[in-house]
């Protein structure tokens, strides 16, 4: 995979993509140093689901709004996968400063401290958010930023001042703009685990706008692109890539596929709670990656099939973690 005996500092290690990466790393040779907010209890969050080896495994608690340390976790390391964000766009209507705070400073931080530091890459992930409702599809990395939310105007910043960083000071960064990844372990706030979990434990599928389209990607294929990426940073340094199918779906043609796999009786029913702002929509993203794919041949491996059966399959495994009914926040 290329990065075998390097020493990788994970930030948001213990969330979705992040425990999925780390296992990844791991599993290829590298020493991955976790970065996981503290809290009183301790939770790892969904680190505890990995099956790697611990030797190669260090975990560091803090706050990324500290710059102390954020500098602290980064000492000795080669490459930094910055991955920690608050991410509900519903949440982000209720409290859009948190937003600012953490995913401004959190970056910001990382960026300072790396200053001083002998880093080989920084990958800083951004969201396919920041570019609004689509103008054309698919949609290319230099299409114009639209900020539709709370959520992804911070986005957007963190973006910026990533690539200020660059231009300014030369510092090594690559930023990486997912779709929207799904798969096992993901928040139940997502439209897929929200879906699917309703679909195997109510009678009703509580659920808002069906018509936006969305182009998701499975995390196996994310991770393998975060991946290639560090593997390959010489060629993409400066650079912003898209991480996508290129296949859009809508919302009610997903809603239909998981009721079929997962042989629900559930009908659907509208909940008013789950709109957005009429102008805060993001109606139609689907990706165009062929950037990515001439400069370093990345493409995803799943269809969106049997990457919807393999998360139907771990939902049912874990399903009593969850409350479906609480998923849209």
């Amino acid at each position: 995979m290329g990065l075998e005996q390097s020493k990788i500092l994970v930030t948001g290690a213990a969330g979705f993509i992040g425990s999925h990466l780390t296992d990844a790393l791991i599993k290829s040779g590298a020493e991955v140093r976790a970065f996981v907010r503290y809290t009183s209890s301790g939770t790892m969050g969904n680190l505890k689901y990995i099956d790697t080896d611990v030797e190669n495994l260090e975990i560091v608690m803090g706050d990324l709004k500290d710059p102390y340390a954020c500098k602290n976790a980064m000492i000795d390391v080669d490459y930094v996968f910055h991955l920690a964000s608050v991410i509900s766009i519903p949440y982000s209507y209720i409290h859009p400063r948190e937003y600012f705070d953490s995913n401004v400073n959190f970056i910001l931080n990382i960026l300072q401290a790396a200053m001083d530091m002998d880093l080989k890459g920084i990958i800083h992930t951004s969201t396919s958010e920041v570019y609004g409702t689509a103008e054309h599809v698919p949609i290319p990395e230099n299409h114009p930023l639209k900020a539709q939310s709370p959520y992804s105007a911070s986005k957007i910043a963190a973006d910026k001042i990533a690539e200020s960083f660059y231009r300014s000071f030369d510092l090594p960064i690559i930023t990486v703009r997912p779709f929207n990844t799904y798969g096992p372990r993901q928040s139940i706030r997502a439209v897929i685990p929200t879906i699917i979990t309703q679909a195997l434990s109510q009678k009703t599928i509580l659920i808002g706008d069906t018509r936006p389209t969305r182009d998701f990607l499975y995390v196996t294929d994310t991770v393998k692109g975060f991946v290639e990426i560090a593997s390959n940073y010489d060629k993409l340094l400066g650079m912003t890539v898209n991480l996508g199918t290129g296949v859009e779906i809508s919302i009610q043609d997903l809603i239909e596929n998981i009721v079929e796999l997962t042989e629900s009786s559930a009908k659907v029913v509208f909940d008013a709670a789950r709109i957005r702002p009429s102008k805060s929509e993001v109606n139609r993203l689907c990706a165009d990656v062929s950037l990515i794919k001439k400069l370093i041949g990345w493409k995803p491996d799943f269809n969106f099939q049997d990457g919807l059966k393999e998360t139907i399959q771990w939902y049912r495994n874990y399903l009593s973690f969850y409350k479906p009914s609480e998923g849209y926040m």
